[in-house]
């Protein structure tokens, strides 16, 4: 079920929102005490169940969306009815960057844990970035990160060896993050990530498990032996 806020209680942390990403990501921290007198969209936030479309490509770019927690997919795909994984948005990342530019939405986008996320207009965000330099900044930043993390997928996740590309998936998925600990997708999610077959991915991590470069420590939980993974990702 959808529950909504306003967006200075958002912003001030009093709709229980200290830890949500709006305020974390710093999105809207540039915003001044005048611009809320002009500010009457609600934001959503809600919960989705994994597999669940947060949108689907093609769709109407109305809202834009920062995840609190989870993980989706952004999903191409191909002719053969084939699907490419090319981004995966985690929290604090804002999707549905192109509804700015009033463009259509480009990748579905898929939850793939229980994911909790906020939608706000689109509209609401052109109009405050127009006067407000932080947030249009901000803004070009996120755009920026987006962009350097779809060349990264292209450049560092559909190149080499099956063993080199899980091993730079598992490393990117504690990029930046104070533990080794992580969550995996689906077998048939990390092939299309890695432009792979599930069985070639099933079989590479079955062989890190043997070798300890996974270890198991709750049920699809694992700790990352990261000096080893980054010998294996730069061969």
């Amino acid at each position: 079920m959808a529950k909504s806020v306003t967006l200075r209680d958002a912003w001030s942390g009093e709709a229980n929102c200290q830890n949500c990403s709006l305020r974390t990501s710093v999105l809207f921290a540039g915003l001044k005490e005048s611009d809320f007198e002009r500010i009457h969209d609600p934001i959503d936030q809600f919960t989705l169940r994994p597999g669940t479309s947060l949108y689907r490509a093609g769709d109407t770019g109305d809202h834009m969306f920062t995840v609190r927690a989870g993980a989706l997919k952004l999903v191409q795909y191909l002719p053969d009815g084939s699907q490419r994984i090319v981004r995966i948005v985690r929290a604090t990342d804002v999707l549905g960057l192109e509804a700015i530019l009033d463009d259509a939405y480009h990748h579905d986008a898929i939850a793939l844990h229980v994911t909790e996320v906020c939608r706000f207009p689109a509209r609401l965000v052109r109009d405050l970035g127009r006067e407000n330099p932080d947030l249009h900044h901000e803004l070009m930043t996120r755009w920026q990160r987006a962009l350097t993390e779809a060349d990264a997928w292209l450049t560092e996740l559909s190149t080499g060896a099956a063993r080199q590309r899980v091993a730079r998936l598992l490393l990117r998925l504690v990029l930046d993050r104070e533990t080794s600990e992580c969550n995996l997708f689906s077998r048939e999610d990390m092939g299309a990530m890695l432009g792979v077959t599930t069985e070639t991915t099933s079989r590479t991590i079955a062989e890190f498990k043997r070798q300890s470069l996974l270890v198991e420590t709750a049920p699809n939980l694992f700790l990352l032996d990261i000096p080893n993974l980054r010998r294996i990702a730069e061969d």
